[in-house]
């Protein structure tokens, strides 16, 4: 048996094919660039007829996607691909296969990451695991009673909306409180709102543009102990640590796993964070949880990816017999 894994990014599509037993069998990659729309969908058909003619048989696809996908009708809302407001991505990608029996998964990529872990991963093993993904956004995969949860409309996990704070402030309205200081672009943006509030500060992080301004730099002004970057990335491990806290006393997982572009620098804080969570979570719960950082980095999703192919492709086979 043989399937693909694609993960689409905002910036890259990779994919591959794996054996039965996640053994990868060839590898493809390519820029999404300034697509949007069609042009995606047709990246993706693509890089498809490269990987299957790679291989001698295909017995399933499953496709990961920076958004929603919806499992019932394989349309897809992905914010950051212009065009992708309710795609039809299944039924586009379905249209182009020369053998129509053949299923076709698409996930979320935060479902994706935590099955990838569990299959091949960090979270190896476990049927409770949560896969935290902080990179220009936030996510949860998780992972209960060895399912992925989807919810009622298949937004589960977008947690980037946890209310960590108060007052309500309307700057959270289009990412969240959490999303807003503690992802990749939050670290930054809570770095400018400290720079506009501490005008006698004159540190590394006042010589860049604001408007410039990345996790990056706040991570190199961090190595020298700049008091703006010290600052925002004490909140944003406040806020990671919170995060923890609920999501521990909610779902009660065997292990947090944490990747993203952010996890990353940010591995060096897993103690801080734990520590902050202990504050906050469910007193048990949290002496049974390990936090951990990714072992499979950005090839998480497209291992997850892979996996839901091989379950449909075994789902399909058991049925036709």
């Amino acid at each position: 048996m043989a399937v693909i894994g694609l993960d689409l990014g905002g910036t890259k599509l990779v994919g591959a094919v794996f054996d039965n037993n996640g053994a990868v069998l060839a590898e493809d990659r390519a820029m999404v660039e300034r697509r949007g729309g069609s042009e995606v969908g047709s990246l993706i058909i693509a890089a498809l007829n490269r990987l299957m003619s790679k291989a001698p048989t295909v017995d399933a696809i499953g496709i990961s996607v920076p958004g929603i996908s919806h499992t019932k009708t394989g349309r897809v809302w992905a914010p950051n691909i212009m065009g992708w407001d309710d795609y039809p991505l299944r039924d586009e990608v379905r249209a182009s296969l020369s053998y129509e029996d053949v299923p076709v998964v698409i996930e979320a990529d935060r479902s994706c990451c935590v099955m990838g872990e569990a299959w091949h991963g960090a979270a190896r093993g476990c049927k409770h695991a949560i896969f935290l993904t902080v990179g220009t956004g936030i996510g949860a995969g998780i992972l209960a009673d060895g399912r992925v949860l989807h919810g009622a409309h298949d937004v589960a996990g977008a947690i980037g909306w946890m209310a960590l704070e108060q007052p309500w402030d309307d700057k959270f309205r289009a990412c969240g409180n959490f999303e807003h200081y503690a992802s990749g672009d939050g670290i930054a943006r809570g770095a400018r709102e400290l720079l506009a509030a501490r005008p006698a500060y004159d540190g590394a992080l006042r010589r860049i543009d604001p408007a410039a301004l990345t996790a990056q730099d706040v991570f190199r002004a961090y190595e020298g102990l700049d008091e703006i970057a010290v600052a925002a990335l004490q909140h944003a491990i406040e806020l990671w640590g919170k995060a923890t806290a609920n999501l521990v006393s909610l779902f009660n997982p065997e292990r947090i796993v944490f990747g993203g572009g952010v996890f990353g620098p940010a591995a060096r804080f897993l103690g801080d964070i734990a520590k902050e969570a202990k504050r906050w979570a469910q007193p048990v719960s949290i002496t049974q949880v390990e936090l951990t950082v990714s072992a499979l980095g950005g090839a998480a999703a497209m291992h997850g990816a892979a996996h839901f192919a091989l379950r449909a492709a075994s789902a399909h086979e058991g049925a036709e017999r």
